[in-house]
């Protein structure tokens, strides 16, 4: 995560950091950056799960009350490039360009009056959009710079509490426990977006320096391993980056939809089309090799809270969770 340069050339020295970062993990330790964190509440093992991701707390700047332009006047995004739709009620459909939520992972914002936060953890391809508020309070979430299990940790910047964004639940401090509401939203190419919404909103390029655009975990998405993950890999030979899709707690590999366009299976229907450049492919992201989109109905034709990410993590996240194999 964060300003991690090309993910090949660290591997090594990742994972001996990730050893030693493990062997020191201790809470007194974090006192000094968190100390508005309740440390005696967590839903950990062991705090040994945590690993620091390189960047410090808010190192990677989250964003809130970004602005928008209309779909019809954006020209940097290329066609192939993935955005985040978010549609609520009568609100004007918004996309979150994959370009900018690269380098920023989280986004704050408010939706047909309904709070929400747009994220997204390169390190897993977790793509997920969550309602912001919790027993009648709205939160705002930064980012941690921490990881467990290879995902992002969030976290609120009312109370300081740690966030696993994977499963959108509370795992340190006084939230623990707590559960988001993930909001069914998707992830499509810029044209799909356009071509269904030419009224709709995208949001405008954030005010600073980074390289919009590029991708700076070039190749990650066919390495061999999952960067700072020591976890166990999935079965049935899947491979560890290979992406599936997450409906609760089942997961269908992309390669399988891929295969025949649809399937309906367990009361909803996965549905992919091509034309989705990947993310974390190669070093300019419009020029990913094609990945494809997903949608995920219901049988009345209502989109399904769904995940796409990689196998590894849904292992870690969803252990007892049920793969959808031919």
């Amino acid at each position: 995560m964060g300003f991690i340069p090309r993910v090949s050339a660290v591997l090594t020295a990742a994972f001996v950091w990730m050893s030693a970062s493990t062997a020191s993990a201790d809470p007194s330790a974090w006192q000094r950056e968190w100390p508005d964190t309740d440390f005696s509440r967590t839903a950990l093992d062991g705090w040994g799960e945590i690993v620091s991701g390189g960047p410090p707390k808010d190192g990677i700047p989250a964003l809130s009350d970004p602005s928008f332009h209309r779909a019809a006047d954006e020209s940097r995004i290329g066609a192939r490039e993935p955005v985040i739709t978010v549609e609520i009620g009568s609100a004007a459909p918004r996309a979150y360009p994959i370009r900018y939520l690269t380098w920023h992972e989280i986004v704050n914002d408010t939706v047909g009056g309904v709070p929400v936060a747009v994220t997204f953890c390169p390190l897993c391809n977790s793509g997920l959009t969550f309602d912001r508020r919790v027993g009648g309070r709205t939160l705002t979430f930064g980012v941690s710079g921490k990881l467990r299990n290879s995902d992002m940790v969030m976290y609120d910047r009312e109370t300081q509490s740690w966030w696993q964004q994977a499963i959108g639940t509370a795992i340190v401090g006084q939230y623990t426990g707590a559960e988001l509401r993930q909001l069914p939203t998707w992830m499509e190419s810029w044209a799909e977006f356009r071509a269904r919404n030419p009224d709709g909103l995208v949001m405008a390029q954030p005010a600073f320096n980074r390289a919009y655009g590029r991708n700076p975990y070039a190749s990650y998405d066919s390495s061999r391993r999952p960067f700072l993950y020591d976890g166990e890999m999935p079965p049935h030979g899947i491979e560890p980056l290979a992406r599936v899709v997450r409906v609760g707690t089942r997961a269908w590999p992309v390669a399988r939809l891929a295969a025949t366009g649809e399937i309906r299976e367990a009361g909803v229907t996965l549905s992919w089309r091509p034309g989705q450049a990947s993310a974390l492919d190669t070093g300019q992201i419009a020029r990913g090799r094609d990945v494809g989109s997903i949608r995920v109905r219901d049988g009345q034709g209502r989109n399904v809270p769904h995940d796409v990410m990689f196998a590894f993590a849904f292992h870690a996240f969803y252990p007892d969770g049920r793969w959808m194999l031919e």
